[in-house]
């Protein structure tokens, strides 16, 4: 696919963008407290709506699966988050606004859709929350407090398919996990016990020297291992492993940078990490037999498209 310049209309930086299940919308995500949603299609684009309701910069948006209605979820620095609804084409409106943290809400990420309709967002104030809709149209609000006391910085859900589910025997219940990146410059997992978040990495995990920036849970096919990539502003970017369920997670530098690592970002598969960095490259890189990360390739770009890479 040739690459596509999109001209996003935002009046300040861009943070993220996010194409949506089926790859024909872009929402974007700007300090202007703006979320702009385009089309593309082949070598075209074409704006569609502007979002307007944040009192802040814009970090992230997050488009819902579409088993769930056209939803997006916004989070910004005012501390808020808000799920937008598409009533008629093209037209939004909020469905719902999450004012529970007392910062600014620096990540968000939809779980899993076989866990249902489940939001997790990350905020400086040092918690994660997360959000869950019910069949009334309302929502279950469950927490982490101080999972990162000086600040979350990013969230990412676990695949709801068990590790080890494709090649044991018997269905196994779906999976509620996710991983978070903090301040404290550690990385740590969460899991859900009757209702209740827990840590479930003893301890925390610890490689980086400096904010972990993005954390993002591979897919896995329902194979045995598990995998979480962290980048940080030390300028590494760590591979995560454990092989399964209770063992200790054990940390690999997949390259130095020298220079802060902002996003990354698995391809659907699992097997083809997307990584931008501070020099305003994005590269990719897949794991080779001998257990060692190969570049596959490098090209200049921003910071926000690694959110195009999703899709991959």
């Amino acid at each position: 696919m040739p690459p596509q310049k999109i001209e996003t209309g935002h009046q300040d930086t861009v943070h993220d963008v996010a194409m949506d299940y089926y790859g024909k919308r872009i929402a974007s995500a700007s300090s202007d407290t703006t979320i702009k949603i385009a089309g593309v299609s082949n070598n075209t684009h074409q704006h569609l709506a502007t979002l307007s309701a944040h009192q802040g910069p814009v970090w992230q948006v997050a488009w819902a699966h579409p088993k769930f209605g056209s939803l997006l979820a916004s989070c910004s620095y005012d501390g808020r988050v808000i799920i937008w609804k598409e009533g008629n084409q093209n037209e939004w409106s909020q469905a719902h606004v999450f004012e529970d943290h007392k910062s600014s809400v620096n990540s968000i990420a939809w779980a899993p859709h076989e866990l249902g309709l489940c939001l997790a967002c990350g905020s400086s104030d040092g918690n994660i929350s997360v959000f869950t809709a019910r069949a009334d149209g309302g929502w279950d609000t469950s927490r982490i407090d101080q999972a990162h006391p000086v600040g979350v910085t990013s969230v990412s859900w676990a695949p709801s398919t068990a590790p080890g589910a494709l090649v044991g025997s018997g269905l196994l219940d779906p999976v509620q996990k996710l991983c978070s990146g903090g301040c404290d410059n550690t990385v740590k997992v969460w899991k859900l016990y009757n209702g209740i978040w827990k840590m479930d990495c003893f301890p925390a995990l610890q490689m980086h020297t400096d904010w972990v920036r993005d954390v993002a849970w591979a897919p896995n096919l329902g194979l045995p291992k598990s995998t979480i990539a962290s980048a940080s502003q030390d300028g590494k970017v760590i591979i995560w492993t454990v092989a399964k369920e209770g063992d200790q997670w054990e940390g690999k530098v997949l390259h130095d940078f020298n220079t802060p690592v902002w996003r990354v970002s698995w391809s659907l598969t699992g097997n083809i990490l997307a990584v931008a960095d501070g020099n305003n490259n994005v590269t990719l890189w897949k794991e080779a037999v001998d257990g060692e990360w190969q570049q596959l390739v490098c090209f200049p770009s921003t910071m926000c498209l690694v959110g195009l890479l999703h899709f991959l």
